[in-house]
């Protein structure tokens, strides 16, 4: 087959795309990465990799600027296109700026040109108006690139070994702040972009853990007036929601915790669900529970903060008590790029990581714990791509405690 037979071949297969199951359009893009590699030169690979941070942020600027809001906002009163100077004077911008952002955003079919400084809306561009959370996505996900950019210059100055404090790593190297999450609470504009994403639906893939532990003969409390869980950084109550509405007649109460600004949004929690205000450093006020949960908190924390918001926990439990810890489990090797980026990001934002289960292990050692099992749903092969799809679920009990 020649060159131009196969490149008919793509263009017509491109044309001609049928509707995909969600594994079988990932795996369609995965051969379209490989081809891609196989057909670049070291040059346009490092061309793309070194300026992919320009991309992200003329796409960015775009949600900064509001330029998808208008261009929406125009097509959708039946024009065809919006130009140029219509853009700057809604958006109150220099019109040589919008050209330059614009023109920059229809190379990468972000917005569609239809003629010299004329605009048009993309199904991608549409969905990054301010309205829409992907916005929130873009602002968040933009803002750690000038921690990750200092990145070389903080391994020059602390020297080349893993981050390993959460008030002392590459964060507060790049910003002048004690943590992120100071830093969200007095930025109003950088905390409703990752308020919104962390309630994005791409946070919550897999199955539930209630769906693949067992629930019926595991988690039992003698009435109601016992407390079956304890929801620890639950943010504002969606785990234990789903808990509710999966087991609606399960006896004792649940109790969701986070900090008070956390908690005083969760406004629509069921009967039968408490909303607690709590720091998880400080002591754990709710003894003897059966279960004290988390998902994807501990993943924020290198092991030195983890294992004192663990040693809380690890006070807090009776003989019967149990720790649950919803989280992402990296495989031992052929990591996704995917899960790659969240363990940069961890490391970036947090001086923390995303863990092995031999790091799992080890961290709950420290804290006092055993690992008691790995939960995963028994059609998860542990593949790379399995583990990148579903959080595990690790039981641990109290070293001390009676099994």
């Amino acid at each position: 087959m020649s060159v131009a037979d196969l490149i008919d071949r793509i263009n017509a297969t491109t044309d001609s795309l049928p509707t995909l199951a969600d594994s079988e359009r990932r795996q369609l893009l995965q051969a379209c990465d490989k081809l891609k590699a196989k057909l670049e030169t070291p040059f346009e690979t490092t061309a793309r990799l070194v300026f992919s941070g320009h991309q992200a942020i003329a796409v960015r600027l775009g949600v900064d600027f509001k330029l998808y809001d208008a261009i929406a906002a125009k097509i959708g009163q039946s024009d065809e296109s919006i130009t140029v100077s219509e853009l700057a004077g809604i958006t109150d911008a220099d019109p040589l700026l919008v050209v330059r952002i614009s023109r920059f955003l229809a190379a990468m079919s972000v917005i569609n040109e239809v003629g010299e400084g004329r605009y048009t809306s993309t199904p991608f561009s549409n969905a990054l108006a301010s309205t829409a959370p992907l916005s929130s996505a873009v602002i968040h996900g933009t803002h750690f690139m000038s921690v990750l950019a200092k990145l070389p210059e903080y391994f020059k100055a602390k020297g080349l070994e893993s981050p390993k404090d959460a008030f002392d790593g590459p964060f507060q190297f790049a910003i002048d702040s004690p943590h992120y999450f100071d830093f969200l609470s007095t930025n109003a504009y950088y905390g409703q972009a990752f308020n919104t994403t962390m309630t994005m639906s791409f946070r919550r893939r897999g199955k539930d853990w209630f769906e693949f532990f067992p629930v019926a003969e595991r988690l039992r409390v003698p009435d109601d007036n016992d407390t079956l869980i304890v929801d620890i950084g639950g943010s504002q109550g969606e785990d234990l929601k789903k808990f509710k509405a999966h087991f609606p007649a399960i006896p004792g109460k649940l109790i969701l915790q986070d900090l008070p600004a956390v908690v005083e949004g969760a406004h629509d929690l069921p009967v039968g669900i408490e909303a607690q205000k709590h720091d998880f450093f400080q002591v754990q006020p709710v003894k003897n529970a059966k279960v004290y949960f988390m998902r994807t908190v501990l993943h924020d924390w290198p092991d030195k903060q983890a294992a004192q918001i663990l040693s809380q926990i690890r006070d807090a439990m009776g003989p019967e008590s149990i720790l649950l810890i919803s989280e992402t489990m990296l495989p031992t090797t052929g990591v996704l790029l995917s899960s790659a980026l969240s363990d940069l990001q961890m490391m970036g934002s947090f001086a923390s990581l995303e863990r092995t289960e031999a790091q799992w292990r080890a961290l709950l050692e420290m804290a006092g714990f055993d690992l008691v099992q790995t939960w995963l749903p028994d059609d998860c092969d542990r593949s790379p791509q399995a583990l990148a799809d579903q959080p595990a679920l690790f039981e641990a009990r109290r070293k001390d405690a009676m099994v």
